[in-house]
């Protein structure tokens, strides 16, 4: 109807926060090196004001992280190859065009079980992920670099870290089962 305004319930227009363009295989982001993973950071929680975080993830075969759960949404969309994804003891392939959801607080891992890389789209809400990835993983220069070998003792102090960091950034460690 012309000239009939209603009151918005929206908040106004935040002018101090602006566009955020991330190009994946810029070496201006950060990319590192997690569970033999290689995770590249395109928004982070400053970028979205805490509501969420997004992770390009490039897991090559065999890779994955451990069991874990944690109090933040996650939702996973595979770009290309497959990974299986254990969600409360159940196990699925999810192929690429195909997104999964990992609901707050349920036990889950992933793995990539084929002979080829898969590359996901990862986005946990509320942010805070990604402070938790580049604390403890090892920076590497590009989106596709795999993350270097760590040997025995480097592999047990790294989940040493992680196990210590993991409460502050609401995350629980869970045993293989």
């Amino acid at each position: 109807m012309k000239g009939h305004f209603t009151m918005s319930t929206i908040p106004a227009d935040d002018p101090e926060r602006s566009l955020t363009l991330a190009e994946a295989d810029s070496p201006k982001l950060t990319h590192v090196g997690v569970v033999g993973d290689t995770y590249t950071i395109l928004l982070t929680g400053k970028d979205t004001a805490g509501r969420y975080c997004l992770i390009d993830m490039q897991v090559p075969p065999g890779g994955g992280p451990p069991p874990h759960r944690h109090d933040f949404e996650e939702s996973f969309t595979v770009l290309s190859g497959e990974i299986e994804a254990s969600f409360r003891g159940k196990t699925s392939t999810v192929r690429a065009g195909e997104v999964i959801n990992i609901p707050a607080n349920a036990p889950h891992q992933f793995a990539n079980k084929s002979k080829e890389a898969a590359r996901l789209l990862c986005l946990c809400s509320p942010a805070g992920q990604e402070e938790f990835f580049l604390e403890i993983g090892v920076p590497v220069p590009t989106r596709t670099t795999a993350p270097p070998k760590l040997d025995p003792a480097e592999q047990e102090a790294l989940m040493a870290k992680s196990a210590s960091l993991a409460p502050k950034y609401k995350t629980e460690l869970l045993e293989h089962t």
